[in-house]
């Protein structure tokens, strides 16, 4: 099934990759799409979050998208300067969709509406020339710069600008989760986060979409931490208990 078509009925969940690895090892899980995660990237090149270059996430999206068989959406962060450029070079590199967010790092600020609106327009158009699946989000929540009314009001703007999916990071309670699924009118995604409802709850709520943003890669990492402390202070390798067997290593990269 297209990436697109995803969107039409039910709710599926869309988990985010942050290496050729993980990717692979996400689709043999059984996923229908992968997306990639901003901050995982930047984790996986010794960065932190918003240091990655156009560049740099180009490469990323033509490899994930090159070793995949099913979609990849690609968190595109702001879209950097260029976003009508970015859009196309990611298109070029295999993406079937690609977010865009209102919030600037270097002015640490989530932008003007106008701004924001403007920005959504232009990515719209160049999604729409390549069959790209547009998601917008609204990222005041996440970084305590608004409340529920001005994040409604900026996904209103965003589907009428043209967007796809709607998308507010840091959306938590049901009765929020409800309120901006009936706003907006359009696919919703919600990232699962601690106290955020089920998947079989969200669906019943109506989301479309599910993912979990930089949390499966930090997992990962955490896990490699661990095992990493334990080999060094006790020189014991129960970690390797809690890997993947080799029949799974082969069924997962073995193609």
């Amino acid at each position: 099934m297209g990436f697109r078509e995803l969107h039409t009925a039910g709710t599926f969940i869309i988990p985010n990759a942050w290496d050729v690895g993980s990717g692979r090892l996400l689709e043999s899980a059984g996923f229908a799409a992968v997306a990639t995660t901003s901050s995982g990237l930047a984790a996986s090149l010794g960065k932190l979050d918003q240091q990655v270059g156009r560049d740099e996430l180009v490469a990323h999206v033509a490899a994930l998208a090159a070793a995949l068989t099913v979609p990849v959406s690609v968190d595109g962060e702001r879209l950097f300067d260029d976003v009508t450029g970015t859009v196309e070079l990611l298109a070029e590199a295999g993406a079937a969709g690609v977010s865009i967010e209102d919030y600037d790092p270097v002015a640490g600020a989530v932008d003007p509406m106008a701004t924001a609106v403007e920005r959504v327009g232009a990515a719209a158009e160049a999604a729409g020339r390549h069959g790209l699946v547009l998601t917008a989000r609204a990222e005041n929540l996440l970084y305590g710069l608004g409340d529920l009314d001005d994040t409604i009001a900026r996904l209103v703007a965003f589907r009428d600008a043209g967007a796809d999916v709607l998308y507010a990071p840091g959306l938590v309670t049901a009765e929020d989760i409800e309120r901006v699924v009936t706003a907006v009118g359009a696919p919703v995604n919600v990232l699962a986060m601690p106290g955020v409802p089920s998947v079989p709850e969200l669906a019943k709520l109506g989301v479309r979409r599910v993912s979990v943003g930089g949390s499966l890669a930090w997992a990962a990492y955490g896990a490699l931490r661990d095992a990493a402390i334990e080999l060094l202070e006790s020189g014991t390798t129960g970690y390797r208990a809690r890997g993947l067997t080799p029949g799974e290593v082969q069924s997962a990269f073995g193609r």
